[in-house]
């Protein structure tokens, strides 16, 4: 389990590395809300607050990481993207609900960033 949660750093790494060279300013990562989920990573960039979903996948042998965004999971956001808004004084209307998803290729890995996804 331990070894799972290292491999996973290195993705959340490389994701806030990719937002901080366009201009990102991290405020949160792994912000949880009780049962319901799990922002991995809350950033700032020209008055928006931008909430950020990671997926890595190192194959697709069990779905790529873009299907493994189901309606059930932008859900759980959604109520956390609430929840902080609520706690932090955050306009929802100032908002915007972001996925990066990270796959391993042969030697390397490819990244995308789809932005201002419908919760």
């Amino acid at each position: 389990m331990q070894s799972n949660k290292k491999s996973w750093d290195i993705w959340e790494i490389t994701a806030i590395k990719y937002l901080q060279g366009r201009d990102y300013k991290i405020l949160d990562t792994n912000f949880k809300f009780g049962r319901f989920w799990e922002i991995d990573l809350i950033a700032a960039k020209e008055g928006l607050t931008v909430f950020v979903e990671v997926k890595y996948r190192s194959s697709d042998k069990f779905g790529t990481a873009e299907e493994s965004i189901t309606k059930s999971k932008l859900h759980k956001c959604l109520k956390t993207v609430e929840y902080y808004c609520k706690r932090n004084k955050v306009n929802f209307e100032q908002i915007r609900f972001d996925v990066i998803t990270v796959t391993k290729q042969t030697s390397s890995f490819q990244l995308k960033h789809y932005r201002n996804i419908e919760i």
